[in-house]
């Protein structure tokens, strides 16, 4: 009974792969076509003239009789042009091209001992004369299928990077079909790649960055952003046009910690599966500046589609996301961030599977007081009728602001002043500070990854602790202020950035008041 081989590949499902097995049988007999079983999907059929075509162009004999490939397990749905390489691999094996490649070089032709072909990972695209492209993903697929027993991967030349992050795996970048095929027959000349190479030293701040010294004035602005940074709250900025917001907002990068390793392999495998990585690139190194416009789809925010892909609060995910003009964004785009701001993670369903993308984001958020935008500004009149609004304000629900930790009004400053302004805080002070905040809270909670945003009940009681004023202090907001038992947490959660940023143990009375203050100043604009 002839052997039939076995090759190993993935379906990508999430930021997650599945391990996939790729069968082939050759026969010699019957009507010349090529089936692909397995839970197909059309890209995957479709790789049916696009294998025949490369496996012709790159001197192979052209099969005429029946070809059965077989994707197993066959519950899984099969989707996207990676399958290319590992079914063509697998109709080369099972006609016998890896033997004849050794034949045709002589008894000793074996450059090496060739990887075993059922613990040797496979993915890439091909092209009709039998290049091999580069395919989305591939980190993902390589991380998972390591886990699963792989201990070599072929990949395209381009990938390389990616795949050489997973310890363990022995990553073989070809460029085209014959070549792969050499690898899986020990007759080629590529030299592998040792995957889990030590990873370049964590990012310090770009040199190309803004610098928060550029913005003069609105220094309680820049207190407030370094508050939520060095937290990983949320904020909001709220103020007429010119003042700044934006300026500010688009400085945050400059002052963001770096990311631990873990952090970066996982926004890895999301830009990754999104196909946003740069061609040769490993491990990203900068926290992601996400600023969709505010036209932006709810699938486009959330993610989704027939084939659940990431979206913007995905790709933000250890980084920033940054809404511009918030209520310009449709309201059930809004509405739909709730819960991946408050679990971290989305879980889209559809017929035919779901998927789950991290989404563990600090939210920026800017907007004008009013329609016109000067609602409460000394220096100009406000056009708009209470109508518009109560109408402009209802686009932010109270659910939704609830969730932002801290509001922040950004007043105008007047020109006369704002040219006689000395430069103020500059990115270099305010990173400095959110390093210490941050160095606090690795050492609390025993992960670099986990800050005070995170916060769960169990650690708000152990390191929130109020003392008799601190009570009294929260107690009289409470009453006046109407808050929520949500933005009761968050109160204390920005309290206890602040005294981390100021090196005190525990939680003041001066902590909690501007921790109070940050929340409280939507309250005067908002009513």
């Amino acid at each position: 009974m002839a052997s039939v081989p076995r090759l190993l590949s993935g379906a990508l499902g999430g930021i997650e792969a599945i391990p996939v097995s790729v069968e082939a049988d050759v026969s010699r007999s019957g009507d010349p076509q090529m089936v692909v079983v397995g839970l197909p999907d059309s890209s995957v059929k479709e790789s049916r003239d696009r294998v025949a075509t490369a496996i012709a162009h790159c001197g192979f004999e052209p099969f005429r009789g029946r070809i059965t490939v077989n994707l197993a397990p066959a519950d899984v749905r099969k989707e996207g042009s990676l399958f290319d390489l590992p079914i063509a691999l697998a109709i080369l094996l099972a006609a016998g091209e890896d033997e004849n490649l050794v034949g045709g070089r002589g008894a000793s032709a074996r450059a090496a001992e060739p990887p075993d072909p059922a613990r040797t990972a496979i993915a890439g695209e091909l092209s009709l004369d039998g290049t091999v492209r580069p395919v989305r993903g591939v980190l993902p697929l390589a991380a998972s299928l390591r886990e699963a027993g792989a201990t070599a991967m072929v990949v395209p030349k381009g990938n390389e990077a990616e795949a050489a992050v997973v310890a363990g795996l022995d990553v073989y970048p070809v460029e085209n079909l014959r070549q792969a095929l050499e690898v899986l027959a020990g007759v080629s000349d590529v030299r592998p790649v040792r995957g889990g190479r030590a990873p370049r030293a964590p990012a310090d701040a770009p040199d190309d960055a803004l610098d928060f010294a550029d913005v003069k004035g609105q220094e309680m602005a820049k207190r407030a952003i370094q508050i939520a940074v060095a937290g990983g709250h949320n904020i909001l900025m709220i103020g007429p046009p010119g003042t700044g917001k934006s300026m500010l907002a688009r400085r945050i990068p400059s002052i963001l910690p770096p990311m631990t390793g873990a952090e970066a392999l996982e926004a890895t495998k999301i830009h990754s599966v999104a196909g946003l990585l740069p061609p040769g690139s490993g491990l990203l190194r900068r926290r992601a500046f996400r600023s969709p416009h505010h036209t932006v789809s709810n699938v486009g925010l959330i993610g989704g589609g027939a084939h659940p892909s990431p979206g913007e609060v995905t790709l933000a995910h250890h980084g920033v996301l940054f809404l511009d003009e918030l209520p310009e964004f449709s309201r059930s785009a809004l509405e739909v961030m709730r819960q991946p701001m408050e679990d971290g993670f989305v879980t889209i369903s559809r017929a035919a599977g779901s998927a789950r993308f991290p989404s563990r984001f600090m939210l920026v958020a800017a907007m004008n007081p009013c329609p016109c935008g000067y609602y409460g500004d000394p220096n100009h009149e406000c056009r708009c009728t209470r109508t518009q609004l109560q109408h402009y304000r209802a686009k932010i629900s109270g659910p939704l602001l609830d969730r932002i930790d801290l509001h922040v009004e950004v007043p105008a400053t007047p020109l006369k002043d704002l040219q006689s302004l000395p430069a103020g805080a500059s990115s270099a002070d305010l990173r400095e500070g959110v390093l210490r905040a941050r160095g606090a809270q690795a050492v609390r909670f025993g992960s670099a990854a986990m800050n005070n945003a995170a916060m769960g009940r169990r650690e708000l009681e152990k390191f929130c602790r109020m003392d008799a004023e601190c009570l009294e202090v929260m107690n009289f907001a409470i009453r006046e202020m109407k808050f929520s038992p949500r933005a009761h947490d968050r109160i204390l959660k920005v309290a206890r950035t602040i005294a981390d940023l100021a090196g005190h143990d525990a939680l003041r009375a001066s902590d909690l008041r501007e921790a109070l203050g940050c929340r409280a100043l939507d309250r005067a604009v908002w009513t």
